[in-house]
């Protein structure tokens, strides 16, 4: 059994400096830092800043970041704190108690320090309303000073390094970290800090005014004997700890070397390990962090080593953009190397008393751990449950059904979700600028009342409050629902993470191959690095959602002749008009033309939403300027026969009513938006049309009016439904599975039980299917009318019936494999 725990610093003893027992007995705290402290302030900028700018010993470094934020933010306009998500909570706290928000981003995948693209996107995008940037150099890596200076001066934002276990390190040109920088380094003397006192801190800056300001800050406010000037608090260290850290100070260096070479051990011992990029000359190691394999269950790992007496921790696990608190009260952009480093994340022991065999112990124990039957396993076999390929709406509505019933958790045994973006949750559908075709009390019914507190407590988000505002409307506009899908993504994943299940933002699964004893082996890649790997299950749900083909589309034979060959390059897409900027590049487009013709063909929602955003337009439509040209009836939606005719609407039959629900043309009627316009066009309940919208039905190939609306249209849009995203998969034999939604005309990727389908209609084994264009057809229990020929779409379908569906058979099928 060994003795090498995590964090074993020593701080220098009282019982061995009589003159600070002395100050304990004398009273020795002064009003403005006394002259012990005055002195360590003294020796710490000649010995470890060449003399040059000045310092403040604190109490502690979160009093000093507080006050350091609180300072920077003086004469700034801006609400936000600019920092990392793989940080310390102390950061974020104190930017709170300084009256901001904080900003979090992600960070570098080479050196865990904030990501430079994303601050410059962020600072770009916010402008003055960020007022304050407090970067973290992560494990003392050395970032770049220069950087934060330059962004001062470029954007007009205040800096603030958090530095914490910084204090002995060497920058990259052999100066003490910090030396030089005008703005405000804060550092750490906390016991489990290589500059190790008991506790303290120190502020730093080479603008000698600045700790002047800092200094009246810590003591009151104090900016004249006895009297407040400014704003300020108790923040000053006592003679006391100024007498430990004097004698720290005396063996820092010693200290520093030798921890460095500890970390220099660690690296040549563990070449097949990932370690952090260091930029600096020389890192004062607090600890010693490394990156696990991905297959490598770090629990297991930490409980073998310290069964072995070795301490080890997991900093920053979980990272602020993953803690509650921060959640509800920080802003937070896509996190997805901090979660993968996070996930991965070990810190290993470095001591000041730790020899180089001591690392060599660690090591070998570090590879045996990772080489145990269960890791071994793991790396070449380890099987789960389930792959979700998405983590979008369709796939995030699957975990919500699951939620709704209780059985998340259960679910989450053995999940593993792959999502290409980088969080859980709305996907694609912020970018569009049409109204759902759900209502509001559809969203919000996904977290009102869900067994899981955590999912729950959404109710009281300001994304669901915007939500909220639209009950009772016709649809909530798409382009507001992204924070409150991205706010429910993120505790759904918060859930499966908590009960066993594994979570791969920024992948993307390449394909899956069935093996011979009946398992998926998937290919999933990494879109950060490009690395790849394998992941083996019994089980794949594709929520890959749908996609519209311009070859396809360019291909549909209207009136006799291809659209492509019809209307060449007038010809658009009805998914690029309907996204944010696709009517205002149309009005662009059209700009020239006194009086545009625009034609829309299809039947489906996507057609009806595509006339209706164009009837809202800018674009200067004249009578009949619009003309939707369709094949299939356009049906409204009603909740009951008896509201159809009280309404005036009688165009239906039995085979039209939802044998469950007794609702009319449940799954082809039109609804919300789209059924507010087709009432119009139907004239029903005595309701006007548009004057500027006309409707064609299309009879055949020699339809001549819908030939010559097409040739007289200045653009012609194409709606024609969406196509489903289709993972390659492969049988056992090595051949490609022809699947359902390969198949032309209307192609659909599950049947009636969510399977999915080979292209002569049989379900493929252990692959299920949700989502845009997946083409499931409610039948039997779920309803839906008998004369319904095309696909059901919605978000309250996944959430519920198809969700629990796919569920029940992947719950159902674990029990079979546990018997």
């Amino acid at each position: 059994m060994h003795n090498l725990p995590l964090i074993a610093t020593r701080p220098p003893r009282l019982s061995e400096m009589p003159e600070a027992l002395r100050a304990v007995e004398d009273g020795g705290i002064y009003s403005n830092g006394g002259p012990v402290v005055r002195r360590f302030e003294a020796a710490l900028v000649e010995q470890c800043f060449g003399g040059e700018g000045a310092c403040l010993a604190i109490a502690n470094a979160t009093l000093g970041l507080m006050l350091a934020i609180r300072q920077a933010r003086t004469g700034r306009s801006g609400r936000y704190a600019l920092m990392p998500a793989f940080t310390f909570a102390a950061a974020a706290h104190a930017a709170i108690w300084a009256g901001l928000t904080p900003l979090l981003c992600d960070v570098d995948p080479n050196d865990w320090a904030t990501s430079a693209a994303a601050e410059e996107a962020l600072l770009a995008h916010y402008g003055e309303q960020i007022a304050v940037i407090v970067p973290y150099d992560v494990f003392n890596t050395g970032l770049s000073l220069s950087r934060y200076s330059d962004y001062a001066q470029r954007y007009g934002v205040g800096v603030v390094m958090d530095a914490a276990a910084s204090l002995g390190g060497l920058d990259a040109e052999g100066r003490g970290y910090g030396t030089g920088a005008p703005f405000a380094s804060v550092y750490s003397m906390h016991a489990t800090k290589p500059f190790a006192v008991g506790e303290g801190g120190v502020i730093y800056s080479a603008d000698k005014d600045l700790i002047a300001q800092l200094r009246n800050m810590h003591n009151f406010g104090f900016g004249a004997p006895r009297m407040a000037t400014e704003l300020g608090m108790n923040a000053k260290l006592p003679e006391v700890l100024g007498i430990l850290a004097e004698a720290k100070l005396a063996e820092i260096q010693q200290v520093a070397t030798h921890r460095a070479a500890l970390a220099a051990t660690y690296r040549a011992a563990l070449p097949d390990f990932t370690f952090q990029t260091v930029h600096g000359r020389r890192q004062v190691s607090q600890f010693m962090p490394l990156l696990l394999p991905a297959y490598a269950d770090r629990e297991a790992v930490m409980a073998t080593l310290a069964a072995q007496g070795i301490g080890s921790g997991k900093y920053f696990s979980p990272h602020l953009a993953q803690q509650p608190f921060f959640q509800q009260s920080c802003v937070i952009e896509p996190t997805p190397v901090s979660d993968r480093i996070g996930a991965q994340i070990l810190s290993l022991p470095i001591s000041d008393v730790m020899t180089a065999a001591d690392v060599a112990t660690i090591a070998d124990a570090l590879q045996s751990a990772c080489r145990t039957p269960i890791h071994a396993q793991a790396k070449a076999s380890r099987i789960h449950q389930t792959l979700l390929v998405g983590g979008g709406p369709a796939g995030t509505a699957m975990l919500i059904s699951a939620a709704k019933q209780d059985c998340l958790a259960e679910l989450a045994q053995g999940l593993v979700i792959v999502e290409g973006s980088a969080r859980l949750g709305g996907g694609q559908l912020g970018g569009y600028a049409i109204t759902s075709d759900s209502t509001a009390e559809t969203f919000l019914s996904a977290v009102k009342d869900n067994p899981h507190p955590e999912i729950a407590a959404l109710m009281t988000h300001p994304g669901a409050t915007d939500i909220a505002r639209y009950i009772g409307a016709l649809g909530v506009p798409l382009a507001r629902t992204g924070p409150f899908l991205d706010a429910m993504g993120e505790r759904v994943a918060q859930v499966v993470r908590n009960n066993g299940g594994t979570i791969l933002t920024s992948h993307r699964v390449v394909e899956s191959r069935r093996t011979p004893n009946g398992l998926w082996k998937s290919t999933v890649r990494d879109t950060v690095n490009g690395t790849e790997h394998e992941i083996l299950s019994h089980n794949l749900v594709l929520a890959t959602g749908g996609y519209q083909s311009p070859t396809e589309v360019a291909a549909a034979h209207v009136a006799g002749m291809s659209l492509g060959e019809r209307a060449g390059d007038r010809l658009i897409l009805s998914d690029d008009a309907l996204r944010l900027g696709g009517i205002d590049a149309l009005c662009e487009r059209l700009a020239d033309i006194r009086a545009p013709r625009i034609a829309v063909i299809g039947a489906s929602t996507s057609a009806l939403a595509t006339a209706t955003l164009l009837l809202k337009s800018a674009i200067p439509l004249g009578a009949s300027a619009l003309t939707l040209l369709h094949r299939e009836a356009l049906r409204p939606f009603y909740h009951s026969p008896e509201a159809a005719r009280a309404d005036g609407f009688t165009d239906f039959g039995p085979d039209d009513i939802c044998p469950v629900s007794g609702f009319v043309y449940r799954l082809a009627g039109f609804r919300l938006e789209a059924r507010e316009l087709i009432l119009r066009i139907l004239g029903v309940g005595g309701r006007t049309a548009d004057p500027r919208l006309n409707t064609h039905r299309i009879t055949g190939d020699d339809d001549a009016t819908a030939a010559a609306t097409l040739d007289n249209a200045d653009i012609v849009i194409g709606a024609l439904g969406y196509r489903p995203h289709a993972l390659p998969l492969f049988a056992a034999d090595g051949g490609r599975i022809p699947l359902g939604a390969h198949a032309p005309g209307r192609p659909r990727l599950v049947d009636q039980q969510c399977r999915v389908m080979d292209i002569d209609g049989h379900p493929v084994p252990g692959a299920y299917g949700i989502g845009l264009a997946a083409g499931f057809v409610p039948s039997g229990r779920l309803g839906g009318e008998k004369s319904f020929k095309g696909k059901a779409n919605g978000l309250w379908l996944w959430q519920n019936d198809v969700g629990q569906l796919i569920v029940g058979q992947l719950l159902d099928q674990r029990a079979q494999v546990a018997a």
